[in-house]
């Protein structure tokens, strides 16, 4: 037992300088300073709600639609797109594993036989071995580990993103079908209406009533008509497929029924200010810990300048016999110091690199916040005023219904032509589907600006500890 202890003692000792050495290990990573967002201190328009911010909102509690819940629902399981981006997570997070493996020795078993070509120089040795592990004293491999870790963390954070997309994608996609089916309402009702009107005034044009110029524009209405229901069926067939695509799956049959733009709502959502706001959203954290990836990076390279030492160590038995093996203690420790002299600039160049490419991670962090910020301030600038635009276009429509009706009556006392009465039907037929597209805009818009003010932000970093 004594003998066995005795051989473990030079593995011990080379543990114990491995441990030291670490603790001992400084850092060459200049501190991590966030730069100062470059944008205005406050929103315009931002409004006076309270409430929950859109950050703590759950994506479910945003979109109070039943149907489009399940939609989302399915989409979060299904789309592939979303499936990429957690397999690169957890590509990035095993590349992470590679590299702090490195800041701990490995150790392996081993065993050799070995004959002189004499034949009298047979030699057998097993043990434990430390091949080439550095000692991490300027804080290299440690500085790697941590951009490293950056790296992974970035990537989670663009899983963040690319999956609050998503939902917006999807929500988004069930509204404009939703518009396009009314669409389609308000035009087939148009169009039957227009075969009517076709009817009678060809009934008046054989009687010798009516003129061939009401004729033809009553027939030129009819086939706008019909050409405006074939577009509209082929832009609806379209975004049922984008749908399908969002959601890596055929729409399902159960799904709930889906109530008018009129009827659907959304949570309220406040704003805050940008300082607070957009330092919310995963893609601006994603470009910070780039930042610090990079700034790491710049430790890594400074470490380069200065030795580099590596320990090479095994312990175990050793005998000129097979069958004495276990009965010799053997141990070998070797350290290497390499000390750059000259190497022909590459650490310089290294080190300028990695300066440069901090640069370049410190102007794209700024960027973000820049771009985050138009978005935010273009969402808002929706919000003020496309509530307005779509009640002032519900008056025109309800103008020009009540001019539609006046024309008939005209028509019917001899007081107005039938082309007066037909110009204000195709009048009223744009104004319809105006209001359709405005409302659809005006929802649209409200889910854009749960998104860029990093709607569910909070609730997918809890649900990603959990």
């Amino acid at each position: 037992m004594k003998r066995s202890l005795s051989r473990l003692q030079p593995l011990r000792r080379v543990a114990a300088l491995v441990l030291a050495s670490l603790l001992a290990a400084c850092s060459l990573t200049p501190d991590h300073v966030r730069p100062a967002p470059p944008v205005a201190p406050a929103w315009v328009d931002a409004g006076s709600a309270t409430g929950t911010t859109a950050a703590d909102l759950d994506w479910a509690d945003f979109l109070t639609d039943e149907r489009i819940r399940a939609l989302v629902r399915l989409a979060l399981q299904n789309n592939r797109d979303l499936r990429i981006a957690v397999l690169n997570v957890e590509q990035v997070r095993a590349l992470y594993g590679v590299q702090r493996a490195d800041r701990l020795p490995s150790v392996g078993v081993g065993a050799a036989a070995a004959r002189a070509a004499n034949g009298n120089g047979d030699a057998y040795t097993v043990g434990f071995a430390v091949s080439a592990f550095e000692l991490d004293l300027f804080g290299r491999v440690k500085a790697l580990s941590n951009a490293a870790l950056a790296r992974y963390l970035a990537s989670d954070e663009g899983r963040r993103a690319a999956q609050m997309t998503l939902i917006a994608a999807v929500a988004n996609a069930e509204l404009t079908l939703r518009a396009d089916d009314e669409q389609l309402q308000v035009t087939r009702s148009t169009l039957a209406s227009r075969e009517e009107v076709l009817r009678l005034v060809r009934v008046r044009f054989e009687g010798g009533v009516a003129a061939e110029p009401e004729l033809r524009a009553a027939e030129s209405l009819l086939a706008g008509a019909r050409a405006t229901l074939a577009a509209l069926q082929r832009q609806r067939q379209q975004d049922l497929n984008a749908l399908v695509l969002l959601l890596g799956q055929p729409l399902p049959a159960d799904l709930p029924p889906a109530p008018p733009l009129n009827a659907f709502t959304l949570a309220e959502l406040p704003v805050g200010l940008p300082s607070e706001v957009l330092l919310q959203r995963p893609d601006i954290r994603a470009a910070e810990q780039q930042l610090m990836a990079a700034n790491a990076n710049i430790g890594a390279a400074r470490a380069a300048f200065f030795p580099r030492i590596t320990l090479t160590a095994s312990a175990g038995t050793a005998s000129t016999q097979l069958s004495g093996l276990f009965e010799n203690t053997a141990w070998a420790f070797t350290g290497n110091l390499l000390q750059p002299l000259f190497d022909a600039g590459r650490n310089q160049a290294n080190l300028d690199a990695a300066r440069a490419a901090h640069g370049i991670a410190v102007a794209q962090y700024e960027k973000a916040i820049q771009v985050a910020f138009r978005e935010v301030a273009d969402a808002l600038a929706g919000r003020a005023t496309l509530g307005q635009q779509l009640a002032a276009q519900q008056a025109q429509v309800a103008a020009e219904a009540r001019r539609v009706e006046l024309a008939e009556l005209l028509l019917r006392g001899g007081a107005a032509t039938l082309l007066d009465s037909l110009d204000a039907e195709r009048v009223l037929l744009v104004a319809r589907q105006q209001a359709v597209l405005l409302n659809l805009a005006r929802l649209q818009n409200e889910v854009l600006l749960y998104r860029v003010l990093g709607g569910g932000a909070g609730t997918m970093a809890v649900a990603a500890a959990e």
